[in-house]
């Protein structure tokens, strides 16, 4: 039937577009991967010979096509802080340690680096109980999503227990399903939170040297002066300013183009 006819027509047709579209991806895939195994081996011979400009190139084009690996961050670090540019090494070591917090040689090296910044403002420290709160938020929300996981497991197992079986009131208190809500809801809570932690990441780095440190009416002499390569918490934003918090806990307005977010 002629009907008949055109509906394997069309069924064929879409077949192939499939395929095709398969194919297509498969090989962009695979050229992209070899590309970027290209692009690394390049980088890294120009760093191992010295030629610290022809590296950078590299890896800033690697950055652009992975741009929350650690590892190339920590690379990027180590070019700029070859070719003397220690601003953009603090920027890049920063960055690691914002994807990976426990990047132990990325930490050893931003604290080479900011040893020779100029002027350097010196960090007074959070109070202890900040400090383990972002040492908890700093880490893998995915991890404390499996966390979670595991009570809430275990909550279902020993729910259906006592559903069907009728002693089991003596070996499975009512405490006990308590305790695991808790720490299953604590879990949840790091989960969430040090998820908004890395969408929200509100540190930057100053890129210009004797960047001015402003009174909230923008107006008269500056507090201050900020040495390039001085890492901020940003507070607020307004126009092209930001409310940020220098490393000894003062806190003022900077000007958004004189900073780089990490």
């Amino acid at each position: 039937m002629p009907g008949e006819r055109a509906s394997e027509r069309k069924n064929q047709m879409k077949k192939i577009v499939s395929i095709t579209a398969a194919i297509i991806l498969t090989a962009l895939h695979s050229l992209a991967t070899v590309n970027y195994a290209q692009l690394w081996d390049k980088a890294n011979g120009f760093y191992l010979q010295k030629q610290y400009d022809s590296a950078l190139v590299y890896y800033v084009q690697i950055a652009a096509s992975k741009p929350q690996n650690p590892e190339i961050y920590y690379n990027l670090g180590n070019t700029y802080y070859r070719l003397n540019k220690i601003p953009n090494s603090v920027l890049n070591y920063e960055r690691a340690l914002r994807f990976d917090p426990n990047y132990k040689d990325a930490k050893e090296n931003l604290a080479l680096a900011q040893g020779r910044i100029a002027n350097r403002i010196p960090y007074s420290g959070d109070i202890f109980f900040i400090k383990w709160w972002n040492a908890l938020i700093n880490g893998k929300s995915t991890l404390w999503a499996i966390a979670a996981l595991v009570p809430f497991c275990l909550l279902m197992i020993l729910m259906i227990v006592r559903r069907f079986r009728k002693s089991s009131q003596a070996f499975l208190p009512g405490q006990l399903l308590g305790i695991l809500w808790v720490v299953c809801i604590a879990f949840l809570v790091l989960a969430f939170f040090s998820s908004k932690n890395k969408e929200q990441y509100d540190g930057a780095v100053v890129m210009f040297n004797d960047a001015p440190l402003m009174n909230p009416d923008l107006k008269g002499r500056p507090l201050t002066l900020v040495p390039e390569g001085t890492t901020v918490r940003i507070l607020d934003k307004k126009d092209n300013w930001a409310e940020v918090r220098l490393p000894d806990g003062r806190t003022g307005w900077i000007q958004q183009s004189l900073m780089e977010k990490i």
